[in-house]
């Protein structure tokens, strides 16, 4: 069978043949045996729902065997022959661009260059999954390929439910991921229902098809790390001779060292996966490798004498850097950790002095003794971090639930009034009040004729736009505008691609629309030969709700509401996104936020252009009205500038209050 016949076939009437286990792949962690006897049967029941009966006795024994195996059922007899990669549009069969453009999408979130654990269908973070099994990829596929401009694919944490009737400028795509019962969103929860087959943890932009590789956040990395070092300069330029300490080198994590080398600095970062650490080192998103502290130690003294620009992975774990660094009194001037601490308990974390292997047998079984462990190694490294900070260096938690899992284990990391922790979020100290606030967000876009030369074409414009729109932007925002021009020159080389010809870029609701319309006008004038998929990041402006990251600067209580997340898919959705996405957890933990994103093709057209410019607008400014609401100071600006631009704008403004006003009242 070609390509497009496979696609078009769905799940095959007859058995392909069993897939042989292949020990090269980086393979998702076995999940722990958390189903009851009667729930096991049910998992066995749910997965057959997708295959005729007269297959059942032979399915449901090598169900079973996998559920015993790996503690899931991910049905790796359907996963498909044929190479996953993003394909040009022109090669997936369909009678909707839009629905093509889907298919291009979801493609490169399991190809084996960027997903993490691409036979277990996730694409990064340790569970962020794009389907819960093969069944549902290939119905997924099946869908799209019939799918016309009338009509809307409904999915399920992975499931698609079915086509329903809709019209030319509804979404085609409306996915939910996990949206449990408030009740139902613990730790455990996902791993239960996960294991029935009934919902899955979307990360952000797995469960969504806009996951780009790791340049998806390089570009937020480096801001991050740039102002992190401002924050440190003394009056210094750059950071050369600066070092960065932080660990991961996963799916998100692993754009940290590629980062560091755009930001100037030394970049350490451990990894205890040899596979994935390997990989980031054949991608050049590292530039050495190294196995031995005392080697580390010395690697580092040299750079440091030298002041070179290099990026390091000890292949190890981080508690032994940073308890090795303050014993030889390496100075750390920034710090952080980027490790999958929103998935603790099952790969997410290991913990220092237990090899990778037993790590993964103990938390199958014994996950006890492996949360204790985990809980163990988070007291010791933060005890080592406080250590180095004590001496100067600025740490900072970056969103991975680092702060919050060290507080649930008893470490040493609250401030002296009990409350805060001793530490910032990034998104507190730098993202929230530099970017969030005035609208700047991980605006990205996709090539689906997966041409380079597209992309290279997509970089000038996006350039010429910026340095036109820079001339008359506010003193306010002349730093974020100069970061993100200079960002966008050094794009093709920084050698930023990995899967799909995608670009990542941070803008606001300017920037976001007059860049979406250069594209349309290129399109329609032939300059790039196929469409292009708008999308960000759900870390973002609007599209998240998350207390300990991208709502952390927001302090009128409402930090812990889903509102904004909500707000903003929904009114997405009927503004113009070819498909919308809202998922329950992503990358601080299941159940500590919703996020929400969507995706957009721009194809040329009139209809295009009328979406882009309704949809964007509301997709930035519904956040900074929120967060102008909270009495952001940045928020403030941005939203009486927005209306100043927009007469149908109008935003409820905050009358700001005297705290003294509020000291003897109680």
């Amino acid at each position: 069978m070609t390509f497009q016949e496979q696609i078009k076939q769905g799940i095959p009437s007859e058995l392909p043949s069993e897939k042989t286990y292949n020990t090269t792949i980086n393979h998702a962690p076995k999940r722990k045996d958390i189903l009851t006897k009667p729930e096991k049967e049910l998992a066995i029941k749910n997965a057959l729902r997708y295959f005729e009966p007269k297959h059942h006795v032979q399915l449901a024994k090598e169900f079973a065997e996998e559920l015993k195996e790996y503690g899931r059922i991910y049905m790796y007899r359907f996963r498909p022959d044929y190479k996953m990669y993003a394909r040009p549009i022109n090669e997936y069969p369909g009678k909707c661009e839009q629905a093509k453009a889907i298919m291009h999408m979801i493609q490169n979130n399991l190809n084996y260059e960027v997903a993490q654990h691409p036979h277990e269908l996730i694409t990064y973070g340790g569970n962020g999954a794009v389907f819960q099994n093969w069944a549902q990829y290939l119905l997924m596929m099946q869908y799209l390929s019939e799918m016309t401009e009338n009509q809307t694919l409904a999915v399920y944490s992975g499931h698609p439910m079915g086509l329903f009737p809709s019209h030319k400028n509804a979404p085609r795509v409306v996915v939910t991921n996990g949206m449990m019962i408030p009740n139902y969103s613990k730790q455990d929860d996902w791993e239960k229902y996960n294991a029935l087959g009934v919902t899955q943890y979307g990360q952000m932009t797995a469960g969504s098809y806009m996951y780009i590789g790791p340049q998806g956040i390089v570009h937020g990395t480096t801001i991050t790390v740039l102002n992190a070092g401002r924050k440190i300069a003394k009056n210094e330029e750059d950071l050369s001779g600066k070092l960065f300490l932080t660990s991961g080198l996963g799916g998100m994590s692993g754009a940290q060292p590629k980062a560091g080398n755009i930001a100037g600095c030394i970049t350490v970062c451990a990894e205890v996966n040899p596979k994935i650490t390997e990989i980031r080192l054949t991608q050049g998103w590292v530039d050495e490798k190294i196995t031995d502290l005392n080697e580390l130690v010395e690697r580092v003294k040299k750079a440091k004498e030298n002041k070179e620009i290099v990026s390091i992975a000890y292949l190890g774990n981080i508690v032994d850097v940073w308890e090795k660094f303050a014993e030889e009194d390496l100075y750390v001037d920034l710090g952080s950790d980027q490790t999958s601490l929103h998935n603790p308990w099952a790969g997410g974390y290991y913990p220092v002095g237990i090899s990778f292997e037993d790590s993964n047998k103990m938390m199958a079984e014994n996950p006890a003794l492996f949360k204790e462990k985990v809980q163990e190694s988070l007291r010791r490294q933060t005890d080592a971090i406080n250590k180095h900070t004590a001496k100067g260096t600025y740490f900072f938690d970056y969103g991975n639930a680092f702060l919050l899992e060290a507080s649930r284990a008893g470490a040493a990391i609250m401030a002296a009034n009990g409350i805060d922790f001793k530490y910032p979020s990034y998104v507190q100290d730098i993202m929230g009040p530099m970017c969030f606030d005035y609208g700047f967000g991980p605006f990205r876009w996709v090539c689906t004729s997966a041409n380079p030369t597209d992309l290279e074409k997509t970089d000038t414009i996006a350039c010429d736009v910026l340095e036109e729109i820079k001339k008359h932007s506010p003193k306010e925002i002349q730093q974020q505008m100069s970061d993100n021009i200079q960002w966008i020159r050094g794009a093709q080389e920084n050698k930023l691609v990995v899967g799909s010809q995608a670009r990542i870029l941070y803008a606001d609701a300017e920037g976001r629309i007059k860049i979406a319309e250069a594209f349309n006008n290129a399109i329609k004038n032939n300059e790039i030969s196929a469409p292009i998929v708008l999308g960000r990041d759900h870390h973002d402006v609007s599209g998240t709700d998350s207390p300990y990251r991208e709502t952390s600067n927001i302090y009128d209580g409402s930090q812990f509401t889903a509102d904004m997340a909500i707000q903003n898919v929904i009114g997405d959705s009927f503004r113009g996104a070819t498909w919308v996405s809202i998922h329950n957890g992503g990358g601080v933990g299941w159940g500590e936020v919703i996020n929400g994103g969507f995706g957009m093709v721009l194809d040329g057209s009139i209809e295009a252009e009328k979406r882009l410019n309704s949809m964007l607008f509301w997709d930035v400014n519904n956040g900074i009205a929120r967060r102008n609401w909270a009495r952001n100071k940045g928020s403030i600006f941005a939203i009486k500038r927005a209306m100043q631009v927009e007469p149908k704008l109008k935003v409820t403004l905050p009358n700001l209050v005297d705290d003294s006003l509020l000291q003897d009242l109680f």
